[in-house]
């Protein structure tokens, strides 16, 4: 399966302050999610974007549509015969593995800004390839098991899982949810808990010590720009534990933001085992 010929752009939007690594990251996800369906028109666009090295949003996506209606009007005077374009000119995915309101109203507001046709998607999760992504990310940091059925154990394993994400309580709600598929790979408690809340992190972790957990560990359920690195080592200190990296780009980040895009278009890439019958937002 290839994209099809004048298929609207998939524009990944990233939020966070600009840099070289964000931009690399962004770009990795952006390589997985052409690997998954090539021929696949993809940018970034940076939601603090600077108008230069880091292209605003709105800008990406007002370049999205002049540049379709630049392909369609060149294709007519070279005397083809071409459908007028129709439908959106880019499918808008945002970066954020949960659902954060001052960030989607800042993403919606870049949209409206970019004065062109658009369609936005929902956030990549809860989403069982995220449960997937983080015990991966814990396992890397030695907190967790690799694998259930191996007869091994780690001994920094943590048996209790404070999952952080930002975005108040509905983002709390919401990794809950991609929470309890961790807890059932896992066979630890796992509990959500809002950065961006001053002493939920810590609260949670009292609630984890007090019904059993001695060694507990810290999984940002985050892909990464979104947050102040800063803010995820302070939670970890004043929480008392060690803590995985954020998703970053897993492969799953990928994956789940082409199906977005490919769901919004009607279209169906090879899609991997577990993206498809993903639950409903």
């Amino acid at each position: 399966m290839v994209a099809p010929e004048g298929a609207a752009a998939l524009v990944l939007a990233v939020p966070g302050t600009p840099s070289p690594a964000t931009r690399s990251l962004a770009e990795e996800v952006i390589s997985i999610a052409r690997s998954e369906l090539p021929g696949l028109n993809a940018r970034i666009g940076y939601l603090d974007g600077d108008g230069g090295e880091f292209p605003a949003l709105s800008a990406v996506l007002a370049h999205a549509a002049a540049e379709r209606g630049a392909r369609y009007e060149q294709a007519v005077a070279a005397g083809r015969e071409v459908a007028v374009p129709q439908g959106p000119s880019a499918v808008v995915v945002p970066l954020l593995a949960g659902p954060d309101n001052a960030l989607m109203r800042r993403i919606r507001q870049a949209v409206m800004d970019s004065g062109t046709q658009v369609e936005l998607t929902d956030v990549l999760g809860p989403h069982p390839l995220l449960a997937e992504a983080l015990h991966v990310r814990l396992s890397e940091a030695g907190l967790a098991r690799a694998d259930r059925a191996r007869l091994f154990t780690v001994t920094t394993a943590a048996d209790g899982i404070v999952l952080a994400t930002v975005g108040g309580d509905e983002a709390v709600r919401a990794a809950g949810i991609t929470g309890m598929l961790l807890a059932a790979r896992l066979a630890v408690p796992v509990m959500a808990a809002a950065l961006d809340v001053e002493g939920s992190v810590a609260s949670i972790a009292e609630q984890l010590q007090s019904s059993g957990s001695a060694q507990l560990a810290l999984a940002p359920y985050l892909v990464g720009p979104e947050i102040d690195p800063g803010l995820l080592e302070a939670a970890a200190r004043e929480a008392g534990c060690a803590t995985a990296e954020p998703l970053g780009a897993y492969p799953a980040i990928g994956k789940l933001v082409l199906s977005l895009y490919a769901t919004a278009l009607g279209i169906t890439p090879a899609t991997p085992q577990g993206v498809q019958g993903a639950p409903a937002h």
